[in-house]
């Protein structure tokens, strides 16, 4: 039985991004896996890499020495055959807990050596999730597009082949009357929530099913 790790890297547990790395997860159990659903802001206290080196030594190379809430996530993942993340886009970059889990995963692959360039021994399929307010067709003019190629090109270089699903123009709450948000038609974004998003369930549900076939 293959096993894949979720993981939320929103603060919202039931949510946008946190519905669309469930269902993820439910494409991969509908194909047989056993999946393991991690939400980040729900674990103990974590940081991101600290820059220690330890996980350059013997008896950890590759693996992360630092202990905190980020060290069973990283166990789960060295024995996983896929990596469901997703999060959503804070100031047009990933959310601070998926920064601390991607320096912590990446750089404990990095050598500094010519031969190997990675200690990774396992590639291994990722799905990188990406929620936002911003439309996904103004990704390119504000540069979001790029922020989300470097994150897949490390990904693929040190973990394993990745791919990328977007979802933009989410809804942020069930009622935006209360924040007196004027830039808002509350019925125009509830309208597109309920006509475009479940199709986006169905996508990121074929991509968990499609990570456990392959």
């Amino acid at each position: 039985m293959k096993k894949i790790v979720a993981i939320n890297a929103s603060p919202r547990v039931e949510w946008n991004t946190s519905t669309l790395v469930r269902e993820a997860s439910k494409g991969a159990e509908a194909e047989g896996a056993q999946v393991k659903v991690f939400d980040l802001y729900e674990l103990e206290k974590f940081t991101g890499c600290i820059a220690c080196f330890g996980c350059k030594l013997p008896g950890h190379l590759g693996a992360c020495a630092y202990k905190d809430g980020l060290a069973e996530v990283l166990e789960e993942i060295r024995d996983a055959d896929g990596l469901i993340i997703g999060t959503p886009n804070y100031l047009g970059d990933a959310s601070a807990a998926f920064r601390a889990l991607y320096e912590r995963l990446v750089f404990q692959y990095i050598t500094y050596k010519k031969e190997p360039a990675n200690y990774n021994k396992r590639s291994i399929p990722v799905l990188l999730i990406m929620t936002s307010n911003c439309a996904e067709a103004q990704y390119p003019q504000r540069g979001y597009d790029k922020v989300l190629e470097t994150y897949q090109n490390m990904l693929s270089n040190m973990v394993g082949p990745t791919k990328v699903l977007i979802c933009g123009e989410t809804l942020q709450v069930d009622d935006y009357s209360i924040y007196n948000w004027t830039k808002y038609d509350p019925e125009v974004k509830k309208a597109r929530h309920e006509e475009v998003f479940p199709g986006k369930m169905k996508d990121a549900f074929e991509l968990g099913a499609e990570m456990v076939r392959v």
